[in-house]
């Protein structure tokens, strides 16, 4: 029997992607250095790498049809993502980025429309089979019906031997409050910098530390902060750190967050020291923002 696979539930949109040399300034005509079609979403990219990096993967979430989505699932299909139980809503729009790129400072606007596309749900998430993954890793969306995901996987693991157990992770990306139940979830939880900073920390370790009381005992809790590196605090209270591994040019900041929860989440999922598992993330993500696109990273 081949290696058990990991799941990502979440997000994949359509990122338009426009290189320039210097961000544009108010009322100017600029012209791109490029433009590219990238299937984005933080799930659907954390499929990217985890597919890149030699691990069996799968991508659960909401699609809607038209061009966008053909091209979205074609693209999932060519980095041999498996799709699990997706869910099609024909009425409604695929939802989009437009991601402006700037060569000169190695930065990336972002403005994202998802009108009336609905999460996955706890009813869409009882068709998956566990018994077909290692891990499921949950971007969060939709908190409420992600915790119930959660505890349905939580009631398999306490009927299984342990070694048939599904671990789990959830990301805390965006500072809204209804998010902040998912802390309380998963054996394994990204914080990010904005989250952190929205609860007035001023850096990783600080954030850490202010936050461990929030996730259930046993877990552990990750935060990355950009150019700082990352930092972890496990089940043991000991707090791991790792240095950022800048590439000598950043070409590509747009998914670098993606690019390190998967690695952690693969190195992990392998049986790695949490010190390993830090260290290889932000090496991967240090990959990352070097290249255009993640086809390089490994």
């Amino acid at each position: 029997m081949g290696e058990k696979r990991i799941l990502c539930v979440g997000l994949v949109c359509l990122d338009i992607i426009s290189v320039v040399d210097v961000y544009p300034a108010e009322d100017t005509d600029t012209r791109c250095l490029s433009q590219r079609w990238q299937r984005g979403g933080n799930a659907s990219n954390s499929c990217t790498v985890l597919s890149l990096l030699g691990a069996p993967c799968a991508f659960m979430g909401s699609l809607a049809p038209g061009h966008a989505a053909d091209f979205v699932l074609a693209d999932l299909r060519r980095y041999a993502v498996e799709l699990t139980h997706v869910v099609s809503h024909p009425e409604s729009s695929f939802p989009t980025s437009i991601v402006i790129s700037s060569m000169s400072r190695g930065t990336r606007t972002i403005l994202h429309t998802n009108r009336n596309l609905p999460d996955v749900t706890a009813q869409d998430f009882e068709q998956v089979d566990l018994t077909q993954y290692k891990w499921i890793h949950w971007e969060g969306r939709n908190a409420a019906e992600q915790v119930k995901m959660i505890q349905r996987v939580e009631a398999h693991n306490r009927a299984c031997p342990a070694h048939q157990r599904v671990s789990t992770s959830v990301e805390v990306e965006k500072s809204r409050e209804e998010l902040y139940q998912l802390f309380g979830y998963g054996d394994v939880v990204f914080v990010s910098k904005d989250v952190a900073k929205d609860f007035g920390f001023q850096s990783a370790a600080e954030a850490l530390r202010g936050l461990h009381t929030r996730v259930r005992p046993g877990a552990t809790v990750i935060c990355a902060w950009a150019e700082a590196g990352a930092d972890a605090l496990g089940p043991d209270g000991e707090l791991v750190h790792s240095d950022a591994f800048p590439p000598e040019t950043i070409l590509d900041t747009l998914g670098a967050g993606d690019t390190f929860n998967a690695a952690v989440i693969l190195a992990l999922s392998r049986g790695q020291r949490l010190q390993e598992a830090l260290t290889f993330g932000c090496q991967v993500a240090g990959r990352k923002c070097g290249v255009h696109g993640y086809d390089s990273i490994v």
